[in-house]
């Protein structure tokens, strides 16, 4: 079905099985440098799926480069444990890759045992917030040394290839920008005093791991920092790089610090294939692609398409491993789904923590949690149809157990309809599609538009009942808000009612700024309206802006704390925050709402009380268990296991996990 996705391609003499890769992402699994029992496991899962190519990394070719958090390959000592590895990956069918790393300014001065970083020029970096010291002649061989002998390390430790790191803004591409350059010497100034490092630690690396050997280089097909380089330059550095030994190029997007996303769900699929595609014009090797490449029409079509050679799944491949091989088999529907939320990978590496996926239980977990076939099926009656009970379904169906789901809603996925509504949220919707798959794959019973009660219970005679009956808004003790008039968060997403001209959000968590992004958006340019006026100039540039970002509705938040948004991700903050700037969205901090009459709105706002009119007031101020079952399960003998926000209100994570480990837990009560 993908003949073009799973066709072999040679990178040097080294032919790979297909053009998926799986890229070099930080996983924090140990904080010691060297890997361990859960590295192992986890890139196994990864190799088994049926990628072609799978790359450790990022691995530090010096500890000031890399610091405590990264995997190290830079003693001789690590050799035997890397090989252990890479065997792993070679029993699976895939190649073995590993990307070697240096991160230059990027580096944390407390990552580092408190040492100043190491960069071309000392100049202030925003991202690791420290001024590093600038590199000597000596500190300059020093590194290419270094990554010259973890090369080595690398190719005796059985690996099939190696990746240099040259983008995101780490040290080979501080070199590269005249932002981060201001060196006088034979390494700044000139292009060709720019890429002058990057181009003798490349034929370094080469001259140690010999002309057969694969090398492949990760660059930013555009920098996206202003004063940097863009996709006018980066074809020039390619071609650089492919005279200095280079065999294939992986282009990704910008740096840590650009403000254009690079990751989030506000990234349309694919949307830098055509950075792929303006290197791919300039060189002769092969290329890959990178970033929001999520189904296999997708992939398949930057293949066939000539836009790369390869692509990157990277937190595809973190939420389901096998997407390879359902893909190849046809069974694309049973890919469960990479969202790009970035809570359990992205969100987590920026705390330091060690990665996982809220929609995938087994990611950092695949040895402690594995399913195992029950001896004793049992009849598992699962109420509630949200993510928390089609988790547990699933998962009790894997384990053998017969299952029946009931739900009161005429679909299912319960309140992943109301957390995809959003224009830039609705990639959670592929929730509901890999469920309603694997319902069917598992022959569960369902029984939709049907609200249980004890009788049901007691009439079905389960052998075990899950309880995931969720979670309703919570009204807040204000005067007024418990008039009809007044909406709440959910009745709004949920139903997506017509609204006046000006409308109130109270409460500015992070359900509450997406409900206030949704209305905002209501009445502005779809992407296809505006690709029509834009081709044919039929307004102007800032004209278009503003009918991008300006609608039906004028939307005030309230926030009675000092900051909104507290519970938001620190890796997609920003863009929330930049999108609630574009579309007018008024945030009221330190304002507690006093009264709500009519539409008008009371509140104090910094100690001085005021009001408002308008034309529609909706709330947004948390949840509250529903639990209109669990007293009346307890006096029943059939044991039970509460899940989801039926339990506790809380986050995607916290219902697929916690839906997963009660249906594991069946067999032990």
């Amino acid at each position: 079905m993908y003949r073009h996705l799973f066709s072999p391609i040679k990178i040097n003499s080294l032919e790979i099985k297909n053009r998926i890769a799986y890229p070099a992402l930080g996983l924090l699994y140990s904080y010691d440098r060297k890997l361990n029992s859960r590295y192992l496991n986890f890139y196994q899962a990864r190799a088994s799926g049926g990628a072609g190519l799978a790359t450790i990394g990022p691995v530090g070719v010096d500890f000031i480069g890399s610091g405590a958090l990264t995997l190290g390959l830079d003693t001789d000592e690590a050799i035997a444990d890397f090989q252990q590895l890479t065997d792993i990956i070679k029993a699976e069918g895939a190649q073995p890759w590993i990307q070697l790393f240096h991160a230059g300014g990027y580096s944390h001065p407390v990552m580092i045992n408190g040492m100043q970083p190491i960069a071309p020029s000392s100049i202030y970096y925003k991202y690791s917030k420290a001024t590093p010291r600038e590199m000597t002649l000596a500190d300059i061989e020093a590194v290419k040394e270094a990554f010259a002998d973890a090369a080595l390390r690398a190719k005796h430790a059985g690996f099939a290839g190696v990746e240099i790191i040259a983008s995101a803004g780490y040290l080979i591409t501080q070199f590269l920008s005249p932002v981060t350059n201001k060196r006088s010497d034979i390494y700044g100034g000139s292009f060709d005093n720019r890429i002058r490092f990057a181009w003798e630690l490349i034929r370094g690396v080469r001259k140690a791991v010999g002309p057969e050997f694969p090398l492949t280089i990760r660059m930013a097909g555009n920098d996206f920092v202003p004063g940097s380089n863009t996709d006018t330059e980066t074809p020039l550095i390619a071609e650089v790089y492919e005279s200095a030994g280079v065999d294939a190029i992986n282009v990704t997007g910008g740096w840590h610090v650009t403000r254009v996303p690079q990751l989030p769900m506000d990234v349309p699929r694919s949307a830098f294939a055509f950075l792929a595609l303006n290197i791919k014009k300039a060189i002769s090797i092969p290329v890959m692609a990178s970033n929001r490449i999520t189904d296999p029409d997708t992939a398949e079509a930057i293949i066939r398409n000539g836009y790369a050679d390869m692509v990157n799944l990277g937190r595809v491949l973190i939420a389901d491993p096998e997407w390879p091989r359902k893909a190849f088999e046809g069974r694309q529907e049973e890919i469960r789904p990479c969202t790009a939320c970035s809570q359990g990978c992205t969100d987590q590496v920026f705390q330091g923590k060690p990665v996982f996926c809220i929609g995938n239980p087994l990611a950092g977990f695949e040895a402690e949690r594995q399913i195992h076939k029950t001896k004793a099926p049992k009849k598992v009656m699962v109420i509630g149809a949200g993510a928390a009970g089609l988790e547990a379904a699933v998962t009790a169906a894997q384990a053998g157990h017969q299952v029946a789901v009931y739900e009161k809603d005429p679909d299912i996925g319960g309140q992943l309809w109301m957390a995809g509504a959003p224009p830039h949220k609705r990639e959670l919707w592929e929730y509901i599609r890999y469920y309603r798959a694997m319902v069917r794959k598992y022959g569960i019973d369902l029984h939709l538009n049907t609200r249980v009660d004890i009788e049901l219970i007691k009439d079905s005679l389960p052998d075990y009942v899950i309880l995931a009956e969720g979670a309703e808004p919570v009204v807040p003790p204000i005067k007024g808000a418990d008039d009809k008039s007044v909406l709440s968060a959910w009745e709004v997403l949920k139903n997506d009612p017509p609204l006046g001209r000006e409308v109130a959000v109270i409460g500015g968590g992070a359900v509450g700024l997406e409900t206030a992004l949704f209305i905002a958006d209501k009445g502005t340019l779809t992407p296809e309206v505006l690709h029509f006026l834009f081709a044919y100039e039929a307004e102007n540039v800032d004209r278009l802006r503003e009918l991008m970002f300006h609608g039906i509705s004028r939307v005030t938040v309230f926030e009675m704390m000092p900051e909104a948004g507290g519970d938001v991700g620190r890796s997609t903050r920003w863009v929330l925050f930049d999108n609630l700037k574009r579309h007018g969205i008024r945030i009221l901090t330190n304002a507690k709402v006093l009264s709500i009459t009519n539409g008008e709105v009371r509140f104090k706002e910094n100690g001085h009380e005021a009001s408002r009119q308008f034309d529609h007031v909706i709330l947004s101020s948390g949840a509250r268990s529903v639990n209109a079952l669990r007293k009346e399960l307890k006096h029943l003998e059939i044991p039970f296991a509460g899940v989801g926000d039926g339990v506790r209100p809380g986050k995607i994570n916290d219902a697929i996990h916690g839906g997963f480990l009660a249906a594991r837990a069946i067999d032990n009560d």
